[in-house]
């Protein structure tokens, strides 16, 4: 089986090309089979008052791709952008394979992927933001 498979938990909602979806009672699973469907798990939106750091603002300007309030086409190129600007502060090596990954991802027009790869950075940019003010 190939395409995105999502496991859901009980009651956990999702916007599948502008339609919100709920999952019933039972934790279940979702094959998406259609390619460059636009998916976001609502409990990994990011609110526009959270948008407030580096990796979270790039995380939302995918969002935003994925709930179809921003064209795909005019944000990967900002997107490629912002991540190559990551890239020069984030130079670890796991976050240089997440950054590499959301890039592949973007180039692929996968942007489900994309914020996946991207939001697994935010503990990171949480902890860098921490350090900083201690």
């Amino acid at each position: 089986m190939t395409g995105l498979v999502l496991k859901l938990s009980p009651h956990e909602r999702l916007l599948i090309n502008g339609a919100v979806i709920e999952n019933g009672d039972r934790r279940s699973k979702l094959s998406i089979m259609t390619p460059g469907a636009n998916i976001l798990r609502l409990k990994d939106a990011i609110h526009p008052d959270e948008a407030c750091t580096p990796v979270r603002r790039l995380c939302y300007a995918v969002q935003l791709v994925l709930t179809g309030d921003a064209p795909a086409r005019e944000t990967k190129t900002q997107l490629l952008r912002n991540i190559e600007e990551l890239s020069r502060i984030l130079t670890d090596p796991d976050s240089r394979a997440l950054l590499t990954r959301a890039t592949e991802a973007l180039l692929e027009e996968q942007y489900y992927q994309c914020l996946k790869s991207l939001r697994a950075l935010i503990p990171r940019e949480d902890r860098l933001f921490a350090a900083g003010r201690a």
